[in-house]
């Protein structure tokens, strides 16, 4: 069969070009930005108009009443710059764009609201108040701040700013402002304190207002790693809140304010949970007036950090879900089953009966063992709220905490129903941008199961785990990962922002990167302030790997100074410019082959891992400094690479091309980062990676540096087949097995429970960790091909390779120029049809057996030969002693 492409166009009615979305830097809108010069970006909507580019565009920005119009000649239509003057604070601008293509075509208006934040320092005349000083050694417990007001009721605009030192909510005259939760979430609260901005115009009422602030300790001032330091950014929780009314400050943060130091919720800590009294609770406490007996607030010493409006979506309640059965556990134990493992909090749908001498406890953990709550795995995290009775509990949620969980025990209360209870999913609201889907269940529930770790991890930070005494930014985690969440989310903001928190706490320590992002002192070792390959090297792959998700050159540029302080100064070095061996290294953490207790014990060389990374970044960041016209620091970093490259080899590879530690790990690395020279290495290399997988019964044997990589470099040597083979095996340890187990996230470690049901004996076992999810970009970029090949996607590449049993497959991803899709199916006759879509303004490269072209915008189909693998499945290399391997292969 020859091929050909297939055009669909032809036969339908002409199409338009519309701006699906208009965005202002990388805010979810265009409320209370914190730039005065913002540039502008907009997607088009999906269109079967073919090879549609955009030649110029129109912008016209009306301010006070003006309207100004502008006209640019470009193909551009990301990160335009700001054509007009700098806003200032509080000011509004309504923008409208418009774009022309090279047919002549215009798009119609697409418009956006811009309203400026509190840009400078002077802006804020508030100050930051407290309540009375707390025990430093205890938990803080939360407390309210009260304060009246009068309000004229004729204002155009009401707005309400707001931060804390700790966790806060506000409400004004009884009702909850905003629907933001946690805030105003976790920074590096020394040098970047996070503000919100909030429109109360509906909640405000002529004459007399009353404004309330429930403030808990959260992150600021919480326990946090294990066992745990408090108080790391402070011991005193403050609340800092400017309201004003057509930009007249009416109600602020001052000496004036009441404190109420008794209220319904006891005690909130990020790992031990809530206590609740609802035996305290006054549903007019932030409605009424202020009482005749007043605490006044303290003043406390105002924020040292940047106050910032960050463009980070907020973390908000997602969804709810319902409890799908109601267990009773051998020892006798109620137990709700949410049937998903989740991060958030559950919400009592009912008034629990029971007298002010009862007691309702809720315990929380990710799994049953054995049919008992498994609540090894949290270590000294209690995951517990208890809710004391005899007033009401209808519609109670935390308000300062949150678990990871799946499974609920209820203590206390004897007759629960379904319904009692519900679930609350929260995460940092980003936008959706990636799907995939293929023929084969279990690959779709791991890849669902990776969107799930995502979600329950990126609250604020992307955490590790969201249920035990840990929850930290581990960097090495995101460094691994950051492809897969981009492609599935739009991380611009949250990941970029991340890294300007990485880069503050990093001065700190003089270059070296801290391992968790923010920075949290783990006493007595403190490994995680420790010099780490791939770990600290987030500040080189990260922002790079945001560059070409989002076209965003600036990440880099932010981030230039902290990548030099890392090469220059962090990474301890030896005389040759390696790793000095007298520093530790996790290396390939987690291999399944480590001991449980020793998770860095690993076969592969920890110094040969870390020489690789080191080798890969000097040379990423030579790329970087050309790109930024740092031509000196091209150079020298070039220089370093080279020379760099010469002294692993030396080290690490034998004239064939075998390595000292001949792992999967090491030749993925070798390949992944291009460290051979020659034909004859490579082959040496693609022999060597294929016998090791097919010696280990294509099970993988690789840790937290060598799985992100595995599948991509077998199908880069060209082993596909190995690497489907790799993809589908369902025994322990691999991808699927935790999916056969019944897991609906990504686990920690490859065998976080056994398969007889016993939780992992190793002290640090999670079953929601997304870093091994990153095996999802081998899903979208080679089995349903799609991935970018220019910077911000201006052009994708198209290229999916079927294998295994794999027939069909179809992703799609948002870009920042608009919607790509790619669906493929292989027929029974030999045939393939690959349906591809591309967004206006867009191009992409299509590579299939036969066809090796670039096509602009539009619907797009192809049919192509394809032939299935007459010596599918690989066949397992068995020993010449004890037992043959078992060798079956289950689709």
């Amino acid at each position: 069969m020859g091929d050909f492409i297939l055009d669909t166009v032809s036969s339908r009615a002409p199409a338009s070009i519309s701006i699906a979305e208009l965005r202002a830097e990388h805010y979810e809108s265009g409320f209370g930005i914190f730039h005065a010069t913002p540039r502008l970006s907009w997607r088009f909507a999906a269109t079967s108009v073919r090879d549609w580019r955009q030649t110029s565009y129109e912008v016209v920005v009306t301010r006070q009443g003006q309207s100004e119009s502008f006209h640019v000649s470009s193909n551009t239509s990301s990160l335009v710059a700001w054509p007009s003057t700098p806003l200032t604070s509080r000011e509004t601008a309504h923008v409208r764009v418009r774009a022309t293509g090279t047919d002549g075509s215009t798009t119609d208006w697409a418009e956006l609201t811009l309203e400026a934040a509190l840009l400078k320092r002077s802006d804020w005349t508030a100050e930051l108040i407290g309540g009375p000083p707390q025990p430093v050694d205890q938990p803080k417990k939360p407390f309210r701040l009260r304060r009246a007001f009068t309000y004229s009721g004729d204002a155009e605009t009401t707005r309400l700013y707001a931060t804390a030192h700790g966790l806060y909510e506000v409400e004004i005259n009884g009702q909850r402002v905003g629907d933001h939760v946690l805030a105003p979430g976790w920074q590096s609260y020394r040098h970047r304190l996070h503000y919100q901005t909030y429109d109360v115009t509906p909640l405000l009422r002529p004459g007399h207002n009353v404004i309330g602030v429930y403030l808990g300790e959260g992150w600021f001032a919480g326990r946090l790693g294990r066992p745990g330091t408090s108080n790391i950014w402070g011991d005193r929780l403050g609340f800092l809140g400017q309201l004003e009314v057509d930009g007249r400050v009416v109600c602020k943060t001052d000496a004036d304010w009441e404190v109420l130091t008794e209220g319904p919720v006891l005690n909130s800590e990020i790992y031990n949970g809530e206590e609740f009294d609802s035996r305290l609770v006054d549903l007019e406490w932030s409605a009424s007036g202020v009482s005749t007996y007043v605490v006044h607030a303290a003043i406390l010493p105002f924020p040292s950090a940047e106050l910032i409006a960050p463009e980070t979506p907020p973390v908000r309640r997602l969804t709810e879900i319902q409890p799908q059965q109601i267990i009773t556990t051998p020892s006798g134990k109620t137990v709700l089953d949410f049937g998903q493992n989740l991060a958030g909090w559950l919400r009592v749908n009912i008034d629990i009966p029971g007298t002010d001498k009862d007691t309702v406890v809720i315990r929380h953990a990710e799994v049953l063992e054995h049919g008992e709550l498994g609540t090894r795995p949290l270590r000294t995290a209690k995951a517990t709220a208890t809710i004391h009775l005899g007033g009401p509990t209808c519609g109670y949620e935390p308000r300062f905490t949150f678990y990871g969980f799946r499974y609920a025990e209820v203590t206390g209360y004897v007759e629960v129903k379904l319904t009692d209870f519900s679930a609350v999913v929260i995460s940092s609201d980003l936008r959706r941008t990636g799907s995939f889907e293929c023929s084969h269940d279990l690959v779709n529930k791991l890849h669902e199961n990776t969107v799930w770790s995502m979600r329950g991890n990126f609250v604020s930070v992307p955490t590790d785990c969201p249920q035990r005494d840990e929850r930290l930014g581990w960097s090495g985690d995101l460094q691994v990962f950051a492809p897969t969440a981009s492609f599935l989310y739009d991380t611009a903001a949250f990941v970029g922002g991340w890294l300007r928190d990485l880069a503050a706490d990093q001065h700190d320590l003089k270059g070296i990167v801290p391992n968790v992002v923010p920075s949290v002192p783990m006493p007595p070792n403190d490994n995680e302030r420790r010099p780490m390959a791939a770990w600290g090297d987030a500040t080189v792959i990260t922002p790079w790997d945001l560059y070409q998700f989002f076209g965003d050159a600036t990440f880099l540029r932010k981030q230039w100074d902290s990548i030099v302080q890392w090469l220059d100064c962090g990474v301890p070095r030896d005389a040759h410019g390696f790793y000095s061996t007298e520093t530790p290294q996790f290396g390939d953490w987690l291999d399944p082959r480590s001991p449980p207790a020793l998770p860095g014990h690993t076969p592969t060389d920890p110094y040969l891992v870390a020489n690789a990374y080191l080798v890969h970044v000097t040379e990423r960041a030579a790329q970087i400094a050309a790109l930024l016209n740092e031509t000196e620091a091209a150079q020298r970093y070039g220089s370093d690479a080279r020379r760099l490259r010469a002294r692993f080899r030396s080290e690490y590879v034998t004239p064939s091309g075998r390595l000292s530690s001949d792992t999967q790990t090491a030749y993925v690395l070798a390949l992944h980062m291009d460290l051979y020279d020659s034909p004859a290495e490579l082959s040496t290399a693609r022999h060597r990676l294929d016998w090791l997988t097919r010696w280990e019964a294509f099970k993988i044997n690789t840790g937290f540096c060598g799985t992100p990589h595995i599948l991509p470099a077998l199908a880069k040597v060209d082993m596909l087949p190995t690497a489907y083979r790799m993809l589908q095996e369902r025994d322990s340890p691999s991808w699927l097995y935790p999916v056969t187990m019944g897991a609906t996230t990504i686990w920690e470690r490859w065998n976080s429970m056994l398969p007889d049901g016993s939780i992992n004996p190793g002290q640090m076992t999670s079953f929601n960790h997304y870093a091994l999810g990153s095996v999802c970009h081998f899903l979208h970029a080679h089995v349903a091909g799609l991935s970018a090949e220019e910077p911000g996607w201006t052009r994708a590449l198209v290229r999916p390779r079927p294998g295994g049993t794999v027939r069909w497959a179809r992703a799609s991803h948002d870009s920042p120029i608009g919607l790509y899709s790619v669906s493929w199916k292989a027929e029974d006759e030999m045939a393939m049809a690959t349906f591809v879509t591309i967004p206006p303004n867009g191009s992409a490269h299509i590579v299939l057996p036969g066809i090796d072209v670039v096509v602009g915008s539009g619907e797009h189909v192809f049919e192509t030969e394809w032939h299935p693998d007459p010596e599918w499945p690989p066949q397992v290399i068995q020993g010449a002693q004890g037992k043959p391997v078992e060798a079956v292969f289950v689709p």
